[in-house]
């Protein structure tokens, strides 16, 4: 039996109401399955922490893969898919995600999404690093996820049986007394109906919630990434697995050593196209280190243009793309081109200046292939879930597809348990949510020390050294915290101080599982042990909380 053990501190809840499925996010992973709960008649409640059109998946450039073009097979995506994962994926998984794409994603288009398409009507696809066959459907040119979003959205906004809270932080899981998920607790930010602390009873509870990569100075994710699932999660008791393989992406804007935050991502359907990564001298330094070029997986490639700035004293590298033209770039991606230039870049006429910033997070909340978790009742895909697909670095453009593909089967298990009686309406056990420990909430001002303390300690380069610091930096955090509350003057429960909590405690986690893989893998890359370990470290690990709220992580046997 599972029980939640830790809560954030935060007001009691002021409202409450009530539905079949909560559903935290409204990314691709979200809204499919509250699309698809609905067709089997059940509620579904979309709590989102910005508007409903705000999650990770419109930020999503490059496209999603699927065995769709002539000669391609859910095989060769599969080989692709293992290779990238450098030997820690789980193949059932993957297996199920190349099977099951292709349908998921006529699926997609079914609910309105479309796809580019060529003279003759048959969907265009590219390649992208990692693949050895052009199965990336675009949307836009370099829009995809924002079409995607698009689809979804209006999809959602047209069933009258999807309820929507918008501007809502999740806080804690809400459990009855077989610990089973009953719900949750959330903050609305502002005033209307419902505002301030409430809490959603619910038969199930879904995790949608995205990636974490504002737990790093900067990142390609929107500043709503700030961890809150895996967070959730942990404090609710469950294992999450894989959260040390952070993948950086290689060809982000660099805008400077001052900037932090979200960074405009460089898609790397634009090498895909053909274009070149160079350093100041126009050398193309990927040439002959991998088969496959600038195409490489991108551990491969970020390790490259770092190893690259280490030998030339500098901080970023280039992408040149000059030789497309004006028209190609503008025809085939539009995005890319007007963030450049309003940035001052012209990518027509000059080279684009990229450096790596962090971007996906492979690891995340531990599931099986039918998106549960270890806590019974609570679910999760996309981002936030660790399925297991994409073991110790995501394949290119494997994102949308996990999520789409692992939400159908969320719903699918989900509306056979109702089909079967098996979804029952749950009571929430309020004594025990009220025995559970708060967690002190560091002050606001903790965020941008845990961003600087992951990217300095934490980041592409790892070593024991540098962890060891980080550690010992995050510690200093919780301790301010706990001392704080201590003396009767700790932060206010907010926005602000809740996300500085999540970010803490999954950047203790993160670091706890990296400082224990003793071994270079895929996106994992230990200074102090450059050398890949398959006797020791082929498989998982699993971090979850101890009874003292730190956090222990345990390899899985094998």
């Amino acid at each position: 039996m599972s029980a939640v053990t830790h809560r954030l501190t935060a007001p009691a809840p002021g409202w409450t109401t009530d539905t079949d499925v909560v559903v935290v996010g409204s990314g691709v992973a979200g809204l499919t399955v509250a699309l698809n709960v609905r067709k089997a008649g059940l509620r579904a409640l979309v709590v989102t922490k910005a508007m409903l059109d705000d999650g990770s998946t419109r930020w999503a450039q490059g496209g999603i893969s699927a065995a769709l073009g002539e000669g391609d097979t859910p095989e060769q995506h599969l080989a692709d898919t293992l290779v990238a994962g450098v030997g820690v994926c789980d193949e059932d998984a993957v297996r199920t995600l190349v099977t099951e794409g292709p349908d998921a994603v006529r699926r997609l288009i079914a609910v309105g999404a479309a796809f580019d398409r060529g003279a003759d009507g048959a969907i265009l696809l590219t390649r992208e690093g990692g693949h050895h066959r052009n199965r990336i459907a675009h949307a836009g040119g370099d829009a995809t996820g924002a079409e995607i979003s698009r689809a979804l959205v209006a999809a959602v906004r047209q069933d009258p049986g999807v309820e929507l809270i918008e501007h809502a932080l999740v806080l804690d899981l809400l459990t009855d007394a077989d610990g089973h998920a009953a719900g949750l607790t959330l903050h609305v930010m502002g005033e209307g109906r419902r505002d301030g602390v409430g809490a959603v009873r619910a038969r199930a509870v879904v995790l949608a919630t995205g990636g974490m990569g504002q737990v790093f100075s900067a990142t390609t994710n929107p500043p709503v990434s700030t961890g809150d699932g895996v967070a959730l999660a942990l404090r609710a008791g469950a294992g999450v697995t894989d959260l040390e393989f952070v993948q950086f992406h290689p060809t982000v804007l660099w805008l400077g050593p001052e900037a932090h935050g979200q960074q405009p991502l460089i898609s790397e359907a634009v090498r895909g196209e053909g274009a070149h990564l160079v350093d100041a001298d126009g050398v193309r330094f990927m040439v002959g280190q991998h088969e496959l070029a600038e195409l490489a997986p991108r551990d491969i490639v970020t390790k490259a243009i770092t190893r690259r700035m280490q030998l030339h004293g500098t901080d970023h590298m280039y992408l040149d793309g000059r030789h497309f033209g004006a028209e190609m770039w503008e025809r085939r991606f539009p995005t890319i081109l007007a963030s450049c230039r309003a940035h001052g870049i012209d990518p027509v006429t000059e080279p684009i200046p990229i450096a790596p910033a962090a971007h996906y997070a492979s690891g995340g909340v531990r599931t099986d292939v039918h998106g549960r978790t270890s806590v019974p009742g609570l679910y999760a895909c996309g981002e936030v879930a660790c399925t297991g697909v994409h073991g110790a670095n995501r394949l290119a453009s494997n994102s949308l597809l996990e999520g789409l593909v692992f939400a159908e089967r969320i719903a699918a298990g989900l509306t056979a348990r109702h089909t079967a009686g098996d979804l029952p309406e749950r009571t929430v056990d309020v004594a025990a949510a009220r025995a559970a420990r708060p967690v002190p909430l560091p002050a606001p001002e903790a965020r941008a020390e845990i961003q600087r303390l992951m990217s300095r300690g934490a980041g592409v380069l790892r070593s024991a050294a540098s962890m060891a610091a980080t550690a010992q930096g995050l510690a200093r955090l919780a301790e301010d915290a706990r001392t704080d509350a201590a003396e009767q003057k700790p932060a206010d429960p907010r926005v602000e101080t809740w996300e500085a909590a999540n970010l803490l405690l999954v950047a203790d986690a993160l670091v706890t599982a990296a400082a224990q893989r003793e071994e270079t893998r895929g996106c994992h890359w230990r200074e102090d042990f450059p050398e890949r370990d398959d006797a020791r470290w082929r498989r998982h690990l699993i971090t979850t909380l101890t009874a003292s709220g730190g956090p222990v992580s345990t390899p899985e046997e094998q």
